[in-house]
């Protein structure tokens, strides 16, 4: 085949000339399409229709070049119109179709490119039926009953987040604010609302004052303001009331079962009202295991003054998973009282939100079962849609199953509902930092300290990503004010460890002793951790008789606890390295084995590895190599809660003992991205 003849007769039968303006008018199509269709509001699949039907045209209007001849007396084959007569000028309008569609593009092209940038600088659009309450301001001279304000906002909250006509944030993230603030613009744009709910409670014995007002912040507006005065019996047909107002207000749709919904009156008993909300204002800030059993009490009095108080047994079920899920408290008895409370809530009020959730919550924390937990919080979020709870624990149930991607997804959706609940901002955090994805975690508690600033636990746990990373200096200056008088036992605990990673290990030990003995309200998991801290702090030290000392105090207690529980995996865990410090090698290996069996990473892809990595630290300590550098090389490839890295075998003493080995030596560099 002759190619310069080729391209000539390209040139003669005019492809060129045709290839040039299609590709020309094509451009310009697509301008239209993509600039002006969503104008009109034209589906994006029409969009899409013109650039593929564009793409398939272009090879067919090159064959019908090559065919046919645009002549006077129309479209003739190429063939015939070369013996026709030879016509005396060729005509150029096909350059004015290329000069007038290529303005045309160009001009849509940067049409296109201004309003994009335009549309860009404006803030995203605001829902109307969005609405935020604000904390209720406590006006009663009682300054204790702070709790029944509390309580009466999260169930105004609880109320509206059933209506699915309505976007309403969630109560972790609102009671951070004042109760009467004067910066509402600006809350309410933190928030992505675009009305706020103000309220005050007084309460005097039996009699209830509550005032609320209904503001439209960008017109800074009153839609709708009332007082009630009311007998304590009657509060709850006040939420409802309040509730329903807000929604006839904002124009929000109710069905017939919302409409249900928001008029259950939960109990006729006053101070069975009294009690879960007490239980209900000291569950949100519960800090620690001697506040969630207080929790526990107060959901507990509830019940026993009201035993058909459904709400509250539902509550109690949820509190009690809790405490066994946390790990301290593993026992039948644990697991008996959630399941029991959970069985009268059924038999109550077997379909309502509060019965469902605690159900889900009970098969994701007691049983276990991720698939059955996942279905029933699905049918939680058709009844509460506006629930920020649903999708954060479909996030940690994803992340338990180690479908890391879809637990991320399920964090953007919580935090879109609920954008400044610091608890779902920590939780989010440590799912990137569980990743090794640390900028993106230091970017999620850096969003927590812009709510919480100088919070210990959220720079201390920024300090925790520094270690992983080994940027001690960094992690040091954010635990520089920590010490004996800190509250906080996560704060001391990660204070603890840098200074047994940076090997200032007697310090270590001074301030696990000042802790021990000058701190009164240590919490039960602290009494606990504080002497096995010890125990490493000395070996660190090179105080191995010491060491010993301290192990061979704990021992009976740790087994005494592994005895009343014996299917805590972290009892077990514990169990194994005191038996590794004073050298019982065989009953070390056995019971981090145990703790292996008793939640393996197949279970639980958060903390079953933690377990693996235990009995790597077990078999380091009692000279087994061979398996423990294997196992470390497992873990640098998988995510897990407080997960290795290179840097982290490279500077913690506790895996000296396998220093000089070229396997582990390998483990220690940083792969190159």
């Amino acid at each position: 085949m002759n190619l310069e003849k080729f391209f000539t007769e390209l040139k003669r039968r005019n492809v060129y000339k045709v290839a040039v303006a299609y590709a020309v008018v094509a451009w310009l199509l697509i301008q239209v399409a993509t600039q002006v269709f969503p104008f009109f509001e034209v589906p994006n699949w029409a969009v899409r229709l013109v650039v593929l039907l564009i793409v398939i045209g272009f090879p067919i209007a090159l064959v019908i070049a090559w065919a046919f001849e645009l002549t006077p007396e129309g479209l003739k084959r190429t063939e015939v119109a070369d013996a026709a007569p030879a016509p005396r000028s060729r005509s150029r309008a096909w350059i004015y179709v290329v000069l007038i569609a290529g303005a045309l593009s160009a001009g849509l092209f940067f049409l296109g490119r201004f309003t994009a940038s335009t549309k860009q600088s404006l803030p995203a659009e605001v829902p109307s039926k969005s609405i935020a309450v604000l904390p209720f301001d406590n006006l009663s001279s009682d300054k204790e009953n702070a709790y029944f304000a509390s309580g009466i906002q999260d169930e105004i909250i609880t109320r509206l987040a059933k209506i699915a006509d309505l976007k309403v944030i969630s109560r972790t993230s609102t009671q951070q604010y004042q109760s009467k603030p004067g910066n509402l613009a600006e809350i309410a744009k933190q928030l992505g609302v675009a009305n706020i709910l103000e309220g005050s409670v007084q309460k005097a014995a039996d009699q209830v004052r509550v005032n609320v007002q209904l503001i439209q912040v960008a017109s800074d507006s009153h839609l709708w303001a009332d007082t009630y005065d009311r007998k304590l019996v009657d509060i709850f047909v006040v939420e409802s009331e309040v509730a329903k107002a807000i929604a006839d207000a904002l124009q929000a749709k109710l069905t017939g079962g919302e409409q249900q919904a928001l008029a259950v009156k939960p109990t006729n008993n006053s101070e069975a009202y009294d009690a879960y909300l007490r239980g209900l204002a000291l569950e949100v800030r519960a800090s620690s295991p001697t506040d969630s059993e207080k929790v526990v009490g107060f959901y507990e009095r509830a019940v026993q003054l009201d035993p058909a108080f459904a709400l509250a047994w539902a509550r109690l079920s949820r509190a009690n998973a809790q405490l066994y899920f946390g790990g301290l408290d593993k026992t039948s008895a644990r697991r008996d009282a959630t399941e029991r409370a959970l069985n009268t809530a059924q038999k109550l009020q077997p379909n309502s939100p509060e019965t469902l959730l605690a159900q889900a919550y009970y098969q994701y924390w007691v049983l276990r079962d991720y698939e059955l937990a996942k279905a029933t919080f699905g049918r939680v979020r058709e009844l509460v849609p506006g629930s920020s709870d649903v999708p954060a624990a479909l996030a940690l149930i994803a992340r338990r199953q180690g479908q890391w991607d879809q637990s991320v997804a399920y964090w953007e959706q919580t935090l879109a509902l609920d954008p400044r609940n610091t608890q779902w901002l920590g939780l989010a955090a440590e799912t990137y930092a569980m990743l090794r994805q640390f900028p993106a975690a230091l970017k999620t508690y850096d969003r927590m300290l812009d709510i919480l600033p100088n919070d210990p636990d959220a720079l201390a746990s920024e300090a925790k990503i520094y270690q992983t990373e080994g940027n001690l200096e960094q992690a040091g200056k954010l635990l520089a004010g920590v010490n004996a008088q800190t509250h906080s036992f996560n704060v001391i605990a990660t204070k603890i460890n840098q200074l047994i990673l940076e090997r200032h290990c007697d310090e270590a030990i001074r301030l696990i002793q000042s802790r021990l003995t000058e701190s009164r309200d240590l919490s039960d998991i602290e009494k606990l951790f504080n002497p096995f801290f010890l125990v490493f702090a000395q070996e660190c030290a090179g105080d191995i008789a010491g060491a010993r000392a301290t192990a061979q105090q704990l021992l009976p207690s740790l087994e005494t606890l592994v005895k009343k529980d014996p299917d805590n995996p972290n009892f077990a865990a514990a169990l194994s390295l005191i038996h590794a410090v004073l050298g019982e090698k065989d009953a070390a290996i056995k019971e981090a084995e145990r703790a292996i069996a008793l939640l393996p990473s197949a279970k639980d892809a958060v903390d079953g590895p933690t377990h693996e990595e235990n009995l790597a630290f077990v078999e380091a300590m009692t000279g087994e190599k061979d398996r423990a550098i294997p196992r470390l090389q497992r873990l640098l490839e998988i995510p897990y809660t407080n997960c290795l890295t290179p840097a982290l075998l490279r500077i913690d003493p506790k895996w000296d003992p396998l220093r000089g080995d070229p396997r582990f030596d390998k483990l220690c560099e940083e792969k190159k991205p």
